[in-house]
Order: C-alpha cells, then sequence, then structure tokens
C-alpha cells in the first residue's frame, strides 16, 4: 500500500517536470531530490534499498558521462537517476524502464525532427494569451532544432513501468 501511495505521489511529480521541461527546457532542483527521498522511501519498505542505490549511482555515473559529452541536460541526468531509485531494482523493470526512456525520447526527437518541416519560425506580434506564447515559443525552439524536453520522455516511462509494479499483488 505504501508503494502505490508512493507511485502516484512520484508519477505526479514527473507529469510537473514534464510539463515544466516542455515549458522552460529545465527541471527544477527540487524535483529530483523529492523523487530520490520518494525512492529511498520505497526501497526502505521492500527492503532493497543498497541495491536500488547501486542501481540509481550506476545511473548517474553512465548519464553523468553523457552529460560531460553534451548529449544530455543536467536535469535530465539527475531526475533520470533519481527516478532510477523509484523503480523497483529487479532486472525486469528496472531493464524495461531504461530501454522505455530511450525508445519514447526516440519517439519524441522523431516528432520533433518532423515538425521542423511543418512548423516554421513564428512571425508577427509577440502578444495573445499564455497558451499562444507557449506554442510561439515552441515553434521558434522548433525551428531553431533547439534541445528536445526529455523530461517528457523519462516522465512517460516511469510512470508505464512504475504504477503496473505498485498495484499488482
Amino acid at each position: 500500500m505504501l508503494t502505490a501511495v508512493l507511485s502516484i505521489g512520484a508519477a505526479g511529480l514527473l507529469v510537473y517536470a514534464a510539463l515544466h521541461d516542455l515549458a522552460a527546457r529545465t527541471v527544477p532542483n527540487w524535483l529530483p531530490l523529492t523523487l530520490l527521498a520518494l525512492g529511498f522511501c520505497a526501497r526502505l519498505a521492500d527492503h532493497t534499498l543498497f541495491t536500488g542505490l547501486a542501481v540509481a549511482g550506476g545511473a548517474f555515473f553512465v548519464l553523468f558521462i553523457v552529460w560531460l559529452l553534451g548529449a544530455m541536460g543536467g536535469g535530465d541526468v539527475k531526475l533520470w537517476a533519481a527516478t532510477a531509485l523509484l523503480i523497483p531494482p529487479l532486472l525486469q523493470p528496472e531493464l524495461a524502464f531504461f530501454l522505455r526512456v530511450v525508445v519514447f525520447g526516440g519517439i519524441l526527437a522523431l516528432f520533433y525532427l518532423s515538425l521542423g518541416f511543418v512548423v516554421h519560425k513564428p512571425q508577427g506580434l509577440k502578444t495573445g494569451g499564455l497558451l499562444r506564447r507557449l506554442l510561439r515559443a515552441e515553434a521558434w525552439r522548433i525551428s531553431r532544432r533547439a534541445s528536445l524536453p526529455y523530461a517528457c520522455a523519462i516522465a512517460g516511462s516511469a510512470i508505464v513501468t512504475l504504477l503496473p509494479l505498485s498495484f499488482q499483488r
């Protein structure tokens, strides 16, 4: 029961992280820290804390190297590693989570690449409501081939992996 409650809370935070990354291309530092705390509690509850910390630490190490190479943002690295602690440290769920992040990220990249052919740099006045301004900013990012909101892939993968595991008996 505790794991299910923690998973639902984590899912809400992951949705927020994805939306924040979509709007601002950043992940606030408090989000991975909060997810790390939830993961710590979940792993403590199911007695897999040491293994979970080893998996999350290994993920952070590998992703940190990817960040050093400039292929991923720092917020995405922290979010992915913290989310890895939320997933039970069993081979199948962890591998499924990591594979889903890569696949969802690839789909996201293809989506943004295809949008580059139809969305053009916005012209005209910079007025309008919040949604209109967000769409203009996104159109500008697409036209300039700016960074991807990779937290969307991480969050989607974690939710698809985590929630079914949380409600199994």
